[in-house]
């Protein structure tokens, strides 16, 4: 009854590894955490069991059952996740080069524990001991693990802004892998001769210490590069500030002039009608008026939506795009002012960039927003678009424009991580995205 266990234990860890690829990534679940425990946990001990009944009936290694195992949790790992696909399959790699370097640590414990015994060729197992250590160092390692990847990882794998390292950070724990995939005997007798299995052991865990040490150093690369992206849209924001005063001054400063010249036109007006020259008189009205500045600059009290909404209004002028803008904010709303222009950025660059390719005649943006309850900030944004568009895993993409989606992307989970909710629709040229935001 023993003999049939190992094979099973040795499955087991396929569960500690999944916990521990969750803990960074919780506010992209797609079901409570508790809700996802209840049916994988048991699906997992399921597979465990029947791998190692099959394992152990045909008398063959638990490897083949362990990595079939594995690409099932990864699998639904990725499909209980929202978000970056990027992400959830690097972190999954992560986590299992991680477990690879600790099996390989786990098979030279059990040599060495059955040094004396030589059995290891009758049975393709590890014995039970080590399979018990292969266990308790799998859930050490995530107990140890815990903290930082439900911090610093968390903080890194939550941040809006997509570090470049992500797309070739995948490759590292791609490597460890089949390190230790390629490190491991073909006979286990190898590990007998002469100085091989301390060497072994040493390896393995050197290579499980430099795996870590390569993770902290992607940690604070990818900490380093979103800090910047966050800087540049701070610093987009103050650029955007900036041109909203300088509006605002050039608009001041022209009313000021208007008002020092109106004597001279009203002493002008005074003549004209004198004269009784009505034709004159309405050319000059006509000038006069055209020359008064316009001063319908301020969309609200709020100035940080005034600013983005306003710089987002002066492009769409300078194209000829037809702009409407309703906002009703108060100068303190009860959210995130950050988080908030960066959804009014992201959907008027996108709304923006979708009407210049729709036909002149079509060409709109509307946005609206304004607060409801007291703490729920509503958006709404709608603009033409003559392109296709496609919804793939609640993404929309374009087929004129690669890439198209990621903006929306950091609009749906900057509305869900504060506990609101987004949602987008297309329909007769018409793209609309409706976010709600909780303070």
């Amino acid at each position: 009854m023993t003999d049939a266990l190992r094979p099973v234990f040795e499955l087991c860890v396929v569960l500690p590894g999944l916990l521990l690829a969750y803990f960074p990534v919780k506010s992209y679940l797609r079901q409570p955490l508790l809700k996802l425990i209840t049916w994988i946990v048991p699906l997992l001990l399921f597979l465990s069991a029947v791998g190692g009944a099959v394992c152990y009936q045909y008398h063959i290694s638990a490897e083949p059952a362990l990595t079939s195992i594995v690409l099932i949790a990864v699998t639904i790992y990725i499909k209980t996740l929202r978000g970056s696909m990027w992400k959830s399959g690097t972190v999954a790699l992560s986590v299992c080069a991680v477990f690879a370097c600790i099996n390989s640590l786990s098979r030279a414990i059990n040599a060495a524990m059955l040094i004396d015994m030589r059995l290891t060729e009758a049975e393709p197992w590890l014995c039970l001991r080590a399979v018990v250590c292969y266990n308790v160092l799998c859930w050490l390692f995530a107990v140890i693990a815990y903290y930082p990847a439900t911090h610093a990882a968390r903080k890194m794998v939550e941040d809006e802004n997509f570090a470049q390292t992500w797309y070739v950070f995948w490759v590292l724990p791609l490597v460890f892998s089949a390190l230790n995939l390629f490190m491991i005997p073909k006979y286990q007798d190898t590990l007998y001769t002469g100085r091989v299995l301390q060497g072994y052991i040493v390896i393995s865990i050197a290579l499980l210490i430099l795996l870590l040490l390569f993770y902290a150093i992607f940690l604070m690369m990818a900490n380093s590069l979103n800090r910047n992206a966050r800087l540049q849209q701070e610093n987009q924001l103050l650029f955007m500030q900036q041109q909203r005063y300088e509006n605002l001054k050039t608009a001041i400063e022209e009313a000021r002039q208007a008002r020092h010249d109106m004597r001279h036109h009203l002493n002008q007006l005074s003549a004209l009608a004198e004269e009784g020259n009505l034709d004159k008189l309405k050319v000059y009205l006509a000038g006069v008026v055209s020359r008064i500045p316009s001063l319908d600059m301020r969309l609200c009290e709020n100035q940080a939506a005034d600013s983005v909404v306003s710089y987002y209004y002066a492009l769409a002028k300078r194209e000829g795009i037809p702009f409407y803008a309703q906002l009703n904010l108060l100068e303190k709303i009860p959210v995130n002012e950050i988080d908030m222009c960066l959804v009014l950025s992201n959907l008027l660059e996108n709304a923006l960039e979708a009407s210049l390719q729709a036909a002149p005649s079509r060409q709109q943006i509307k946005v609206t927003s304004y607060l409801h309850a007291s703490r729920l900030l509503l958006i709404q944004v709608e603009n033409t678009y003559d392109g296709v568009i496609k919804e793939k895993d609640g993404v929309f993409q374009s087929s004129k424009r690669k890439g198209n989606g990621v903006g929306l992307q950091s609009v749906r989970h900057i509305a869900e991580k504060s506990g609101g909710a987004s949602t987008f629709s297309y329909k007769a040229g018409i793209f609309c995205a409706k976010i709600m935001i909780c303070g």
